[in-house]
């Protein structure tokens, strides 16, 4: 049993040397005078490194265009495994130039700008000049807007914090667009779902960052423990006008009268 499978394998080792050289399949005599006993196998894979062709071989060469390699199970699989991990490094390195590509500024147009501002609420106007005078006294009247998906209750000299904004810089004028409700003393108008010939005027005073904010995750009995830290951007904007609603005058009161002070001396003065 012991030579019958070490037969086995010296012949398919012989035939796998057969098929790897194309010009011994054109030999049936030569092969077939090869095997004579389990010697002659022995001495031909011992002599397998050093082939050497002769004239016949190099004739039946020339009858042999292409070389059609035998690929065996072992190899493909290796062959396969290889062509996964390069498409998967392929990959890594196409995603991590993508990834390079987006941490690159991105350069909008004037016409991306304004649609992306339009859909976030609001449009830039330009930046604030020394002889504009677009801080008014208070005004009896408030609005509700929205800026991306926070909505703000604001009025006339009013302070707010928003997500930062794109492509606006410090003392710039904006429109607020999207005014959901405007009211005042005498009427109340509500926007279905915004008010038509509305607006909100503000001016960027600063962009911030919100104060840090602890992000704490744990697994027990996992050893799991992450610790993160996280500070929103901010943009400060200071309400100066609002528009779209009937004001109503300011009632000036006349000073006020001193007989409450007078009573009270006259009091202490009888005691």
């Amino acid at each position: 049993m012991a030579q019958r499978r070490c037969l086995h394998t010296l012949t398919r080792q012989a035939i796998a040397l057969l098929s790897s050289n194309p010009t011994t399949l054109y030999h049936p005599c030569k092969v077939a005078a090869s095997f004579p006993n389990l010697n002659s196998v022995k001495a031909l894979l011992i002599c397998k490194s050093s082939h050497v062709f002769t004239k016949a071989d190099s004739i039946w060469c020339s009858f042999w265009p292409y070389h059609h390699r035998r690929y065996f199970s072992s190899d493909s699989r290796d062959e396969s495994e290889n062509d996964d991990e390069d498409e998967e490094t392929a990959g890594e390195d196409s995603d991590g130039e993508e990834v390079k590509g987006s941490d690159l500024k991105r350069e909008y147009t004037a016409e991306e700008k304004e649609e992306e501002a339009a859909a976030i609420g609001y449009k830039v106007v330009g930046p604030l000049q020394k002889s504009d005078l677009v801080f008014k006294p208070y005004e009896p009247v408030f609005a509700v807007v929205q800026i991306g998906s926070h909505q703000f209750k604001v009025s006339n000299g009013d302070c707010i914090f928003t997500e930062k904004l794109k492509f606006c810089e410090v003392n710039d004028k904006l429109i607020l667009n999207k005014v959901l409700l405007l009211g005042s003393s005498s009427q109340t108008i509500v926007g279905r779902p915004t008010v038509p010939d509305a607006a909100v005027h503000a001016v960027v005073e600063e962009h911030a960052l919100d104060a840090k904010v602890i992000i704490f995750k744990k697994k027990r009995r996992k050893n799991y423990r992450r610790t993160k830290g996280h500070r929103q951007e901010l943009t400060k904007l200071r309400i100066t006008d609002i528009q779209g609603i009937e004001k109503p005058e300011m009632k000036v009161d006349p000073k006020p009268k001193m007989s409450g002070v007078k009573q009270q001396e006259k009091i202490a003065v009888a005691a």
